[in-house]
């Protein structure tokens, strides 16, 4: 019945307009009463988005069964699960991107949907890097990267109706965050050692990944200094 209602009021905003579509003309269209839809949907705007509740329930058991491994590629893994959505049925993925670009009320609906996974993922990404401080800003900027990179992949593959395969485009949106999440750029902590011969004092020997950023690489000899 879910899925009957939805198909009726798609067709009905594709032909009417979604704005001079009604409830009414949703269930006459399906042949069920105001009670059926409301209990499937509290409003039109959810029929425009029938399969993201699974969708984010589907994300949700899958990031709670991810193993301790790889967090980015946990969380990317998962933003996979959104576009496998779109594209099981991708002529009606098309039409609604075009609906939703017509109706700003629908593009509302939908960017707190997408700011509904964004959660998922931080939530995931805490539990792993911790609730306060950098962890959490940390959890917070890698959900904010997955989501915009696989929404730009897959927003290419809408506008061009749906041609050709859209994991090509995601993917590789995806690879730039692995890229620059997926491994940390922090140098290896300093040591210090005793100077040979006739010197005195101690050299400070430090170990840093060629694409560290210069203010972590000072930081980081900063606090050797310090210590010594």
């Amino acid at each position: 019945m879910r899925e009957v209602l939805a198909q009726a009021a798609f067709q009905l905003f594709l032909e009417r307009g979604f704005e001079r579509t009604t409830v009414d003309d949703i269930v006459a269209r399906a042949g069920v009463g105001r009670r059926s839809f409301f209990r499937y949907f509290p409003s039109k705007e959810d029929a425009v988005f029938p399969d993201h509740e699974r969708c984010l329930a589907e994300m949700t058991e899958f990031l709670a069964a991810a193993d301790g491994g790889d967090p980015v590629g946990a969380v990317c893994d998962a933003a996979r699960i959104v576009l496998r959505m779109y594209a099981a049925d991708p002529e009606f993925s098309v039409q609604r991107y075009r609906l939703t670009r017509e109706v700003p009320g629908l593009r509302t609906y939908e960017l707190s949907v997408v700011r509904r996974y964004e959660q998922t993922l931080a939530g995931h990404l805490r539990g792993r890097f911790g609730e306060g401080g950098d962890g959490e800003l940390r959890a917070e900027v890698i959900a904010a990267s997955v989501v915009a990179a696989h929404n730009n992949g897959l927003r290419l593959w809408l506008r061009s109706g749906g041609a050709g395969d859209p994991e090509a485009a995601v993917d590789h949106a995806l690879a730039l965050v692995r890229d620059v999440w997926g491994r940390p750029a922090v140098p290896a902590p300093a040591a210090s050692f005793p100077v040979s011969g006739d010197g005195e004092g101690e050299v400070i020997v430090m170990v840093a990944r060629k694409d560290a950023p210069m203010w972590r690489v000072v930081q980081q000899i900063e606090a050797a200094v310090g210590e010594n």
